[in-house]
């Protein structure tokens, strides 16, 4: 009797390539980063007007410091975006932190060498840091494969700003006068302490790597996607949330002191400010997912525009306030809806450059603002610049309504 064949098993399966890191795992890093890196601007932004008093002989310079933080974050984000685009997202990353650790250092020795153009440099330096956290939004978007999850991975990382908000203001607090031969130096040195801190956390990222050049195939020109309808709308909505929300914040406490409230009442307001414009990042996500970009990022604008409205009803505290706390909520939901909605207008091998050109329009546009909005206040009056912002709103909530018409008309389930 012949013995029976062995049994024929069946072929083994291929074993896939390793998984990329969990999509939870480096959305939870990015914003731990975030919460990090983005409480440099407030430390900047509330000391970097009272050095430049200090340090300055000029007192019309006092104010150089933060315009020129918000003119380095602008002119950072290309080359911030062609590093990413070449080695990767973390290695820009990380330069990027060890440069907000250099910025600090530079900013402290400033002060401590009662140097002012020392401290400017500083601050100027910590405008590429500044250009690598705000990438952190895009970051997100690379991390989840469904394009329906992308809205809410932004606003998931942009939470970390609520958190930053808290962690900046509270850092100058502790640390101005650790120093008490040199106010202030301690909380640059704690600005660079922060940046320290988020290079392990951004060593930890695991983040798809930058198309390489002979798989990014059909690239388009940029001017050829800039002239598309889909970036235009985005980075108009981005340009208009942003830039106006720097111009009035940077305006309002000004305004405020020269109506008479007093600057405590003023700090309150910002701070009130602030808040509102993190805290919606908890459920803006899952708004846009419900109900679609474009009309959150219409309302978005809408409350902006309420905003100017609430500060042309009143100069009282209440009309102040009011205005702010609109402000922050229509920033975080035209600005994220802004954001998600960038991401309809470019394939994966045009991103870093498209991502690129609208931060650079949007950061450009905040450091005009920046540098001109207490010359605009003085000039014209905060009525004045309250009106003014109010047709750019309606012309780019048309843009966004006849987009939509023309998504619906084509098809298209996102408007």
């Amino acid at each position: 009797m012949s013995a029976l064949p062995p049994a024929v098993s069946p072929p083994a399966t291929p074993t896939p390539p390793a998984a990329p890191a969990a999509p939870s795992r480096n959305l939870g890093l990015l914003v731990a980063a975030q919460s990090l890196g983005g409480a440099s601007p407030p430390i900047i932004i509330s000391l970097g007007g009272l050095v430049g008093q200090q340090l300055s002989s000029d007192p019309a310079a006092a104010t150089l410091p933060v315009s020129l933080y918000q003119l380095g974050l602008a002119l950072s984000t290309l080359p911030a975006a062609w590093l990413m685009h070449r080695c990767g997202r973390r290695t820009a990353y990380l330069l990027g932190a060890v440069m907000g650790v250099l910025s600090g250092l530079v900013a402290a020795q400033g002060i401590v060498h009662s140097n002012f153009l020392m401290f400017c440099l500083g601050t100027a330096l910590a405008g590429f840091y500044g250009a690598c956290v705000q990438s952190y939004r895009f970051a997100a978007t690379d991390s989840v494969s469904e394009p329906s999850r992308q809205a809410q991975a932004i606003s998931r990382v942009m939470v970390g700003g609520l958190i930053a908000a808290i962690i900046g203001p509270q850092v100058v607090i502790w640390t101005r006068d650790t120093l008490p031969m040199t106010p202030f130096a301690g909380s640059f040195y704690s600005q660079a302490l922060l940046a320290l801190m988020a290079l392990p956390l951004l060593l930890g990222l695991r983040l798809p790597p930058p198309p390489r050049k002979a798989v990014a195939t059909g690239v388009r020109p940029l001017a050829q996607i800039a002239r598309t309808p889909q970036f235009v709308v985005a980075a108009a909505a981005g340009v208009v949330s942003y830039g106006l929300m720097a111009f009035l914040m940077t305006a309002a406490p000004m305004a405020m002191v020269g109506c008479g409230h007093s600057v405590g009442e003023a700090a309150l307001g910002i701070q009130w400010h602030v808040l509102a414009m993190f805290a919606p990042s908890f459920v803006t996500g899952k708004l846009i997912a419900r109900y679609g970009k474009r009309r959150i990022t219409a309302l978005g604008l809408v409350l902006i525009g309420a905003s100017g409205l609430m500060a042309l009803a009143g100069l009282e505290l209440t009309h102040f306030w009011g205005s702010l706390v609109l402000l922050g909520l229509g920033w975080n939901l035209g600005f994220i809806g802004a954001t998600a909605l960038l991401t309809e207008c470019y394939r994966p091998s045009e991103r870093a450059k498209v991502q690129a050109l609208n931060d650079f329009l949007v950061f450009g546009t905040v450091a005009v603002a920046s540098f001109g909005s207490g010359q605009l206040l003085h000039s014209a009056g905060w009525d004045a610049i309250n009106a003014g912002m109010l047709p750019l709103i309606a012309l780019v909530l048309v843009l966004l309504v006849a987009s939509g018409r023309a998504a619906r008309s084509g098809g298209s389930a996102s408007a």
